[in-house]
């Protein structure tokens, strides 16, 4: 890919990640989108062959911004289900906070719009894979709790660290980013380590 192809493709991500966060994920069409980025809906599309393919692609320039891969490597370093439990929490409670701008937007339209749903559902790949990592450590060290099956943790942990735990305990209630981060873990650690 060209140089120009690149500069074009970056505009075109910049105005999308833009719009999402002003428009609050509402109506974000491809001519928006184009108009904001200086381009013809037809210059969007021959780099992006549908709305879902360009906000697919918006979430994860997002986290190649914000340095998504660095910040994956804490779990490298967890070498027990207990330390990827505690890496799941701590990477996702500093990470919530750079991301919301864009994360909130596309939970306000995700029952509205199939493309923002799907681009969703692609972007809690990477935090469900991480959650998958701590509760089968967990249960291969024989550490998870006995009153869980594997697929049920995950499903609760995901649940436990949504956005809207976050919103309610930090932007409503004014927890800080490390009171949160050391109440969940405590009680991830009580839901799912037994012993």
């Amino acid at each position: 890919m060209s140089t120009h192809n690149i500069d074009t493709r970056q505009r075109i991500l910049k105005a999308a990640w833009s719009l999402l966060e002003k428009n609050r994920g509402q109506g974000v069409r491809m001519s928006d989108i184009a108009k904001a980025a200086g381009l013809s809906r037809q210059a969007v599309y021959l780099h992006f062959e549908s709305r879902t393919d360009l906000l697919i692609a918006t979430t994860k320039y997002v986290d190649e911004v914000k340095g998504l891969d660095e910040r994956l490597k804490i779990f490298q370093a967890a070498n027990t289900g207990t330390e990827l439990l505690e890496a799941v929490v701590e990477f996702w409670g500093n990470y919530i906070p750079e991301i919301y701008g864009i994360a909130k937007p596309m939970l306000n339209a995700l029952d509205s719009d199939d493309a923002i749903a799907a681009a969703w559902s692609n972007c809690m790949g990477d935090l469900q894979h991480a959650c998958g990592q701590a509760v089968e450590a967990l249960d291969d060290e024989n550490r998870l709790a006995p009153e869980w099956q594997k697929t049920e943790a995950i499903e609760m942990l995901m649940a436990m660290l949504s956005i809207h735990h976050w919103e309610h305990l930090t932007l409503e209630r004014g927890w800080t980013t490390a009171q949160y981060i050391a109440k969940m873990t405590t009680l991830v650690k009580r839901a799912f380590v037994n012993g």
